[in-house]
């Protein structure tokens, strides 16, 4: 699963951090569950997520995601909680260690990728990634443009024709 998406039938996917796919390597994807409140899953499944300056650190041999906003539940009242608290995620303990020794190696990191669901829970898509160079980026967005002129000449001979 090095670097894939996780695509399965009966996923709806809520948010996306398209800004981590720019800045990083996405070297391996880890799918976790993610422990929340009930006002918080209410909120998600109505798409008041956002998980774009979020990342993932290992404190005391569990795994927790920082700087993810779930937005207050408008009916939730007293039982909403903080919107920026720091939400354990749900892995095996083998899978933690994995993650340890990874983090540990120079300039990697646990960036969330996507929050989805799956069936009727709330997943998080995790990646293990390592930092881009300006250069990278600037490579990518090159392909990126080329591709797009490709397909747009493509386009254009096809409907000559």
């Amino acid at each position: 699963m090095k670097g894939e998406f996780i695509l399965l039938e009966n996923l709806k996917t809520l948010a996306q951090n398209k800004k981590a796919r720019h800045n990083y390597f996405i070297i391996e994807t880890i799918e976790c569950g993610i422990e929340l409140f009930g006002t918080e899953v209410k909120s998600i499944r109505q798409g008041k997520v956002n998980i774009a300056d979020s990342y993932a650190s290992v404190d005391n041999g569990e795994v927790y995601v920082k700087g993810m906003n779930i937005s207050p539940y408008e009916q939730g009242n007293i039982f909403n909680r903080d919107p920026l608290r720091h939400k354990k995620l749900l892995l095996h303990k083998s899978e933690i260690r994995k993650l340890i020794g990874q983090v540990k190696q120079d300039g990697f990191s646990l960036v969330p990728l996507s929050v989805y669901l799956k069936g009727s829970k709330v997943k998080v898509a995790l990646g293990v990634c390592k930092g881009k160079k300006l250069y990278d980026k600037r490579d990518d967005l090159a392909k990126k443009d080329a591709k797009r002129n490709m397909d747009r000449a493509f386009k254009e001979h096809n409907n000559k024709y």
